[in-house]
């Protein structure tokens, strides 16, 4: 168990490392990937914290976490379709959004949500040796073997409903990713089955994007010549999306995760 505790320290350090660099960049505004990063990070530190629910000082990192994710995420979203908006020279609408975009790195730098991900992080690791000392956090490894196993579980049973719901099947899909990552010294994931997750998130995550934007275009006109293109382009994603997702099952069934 104490190996567990040091994976989880050392997993929390790097992420703390990491977001103290997207912070310089973001406040310095050096490249167009740092919010991106950022994003990334903090998804990844949430993919850590999930199957440690319930375990002490976990509540706090967590929200403080999805703090810095439900400010960035509109944020990350218009940077996204402005890049989507050149793409297609459509330039004045992304000009439009870059604009608004203007100031907006260095105010998320030094944002309050930030810095408290930041000061509970650097308080974290004291903490967790502080509840291994006390020994709360006993039976940690097969605790956290049911929560990765069930996260499976649930992933399998939605790729086998023929109803099912691309938005959850992304999220379900994204968690047992990066929990796979987060943990692979407990995870079942093959290297077959960790690429069939890359292609499926991927896939997911095209179709997603211009299902956001068609919805967008419902109610700001400047995205209107758009629309033909967008929709066109979701139903190609919908059909590519379908195809991996049955490869995903496959894959599942052959690690026997199905």
């Amino acid at each position: 168990m104490s190996a567990l505790v040091d994976h989880v320290v050392a997993r929390v350090i790097t992420a703390q490392v990491r977001l103290l660099a997207c912070q310089a960049r973001l406040a310095a505004q050096t490249d167009s990937e740092a919010l991106h990063d950022l994003r990334t990070s903090v998804r990844r530190l949430r993919s850590l914290l999930r199957p440690l629910r319930e375990r002490p000082g976990i509540e706090q990192l967590e929200a403080a976490a999805k703090a810095v994710g439900d400010l960035t995420t509109p944020l990350r979203d218009k940077e996204v379709l402005a890049a989507q908006l050149l793409k297609m020279g459509q330039v004045e609408p992304a000009q439009r959004r870059l604009g608004e975009m203007a100031g907006v790195f260095p105010a998320v730098a030094a944002s309050a949500e930030l810095q408290q991900l930041l000061n509970v992080l650097d308080a974290f690791p004291g903490f967790l040796r502080v509840a291994q000392r006390q020994r709360l956090l006993r039976k940690l490894h097969p605790r956290l073997e049911k929560r990765l196993a069930k996260q499976w579980k649930q992933l399998v049973a939605a790729l086998q409903d023929p109803a099912h719901d691309r938005h959850r099947l992304r999220l379900l899909i994204k968690r047992v990713r990066y929990a796979a990552e987060a943990y692979p010294q407990l995870d079942r994931a093959t290297p077959a089955l960790t690429r069939s997750l890359k292609r499926a998130q991927a896939a997911l995550g095209d179709w997603h994007d211009h299902f956001q934007w068609l919805l967008q275009a419902d109610t700001e006109a400047d995205l209107s010549p758009c629309i033909a293109r967008w929709s066109a382009a979701m139903h190609n994603a919908e059909e590519r999306a379908d195809g991996v997702l049955e490869k995903l099952l496959d894959a599942c069934q052959a690690a026997k995760l199905a």
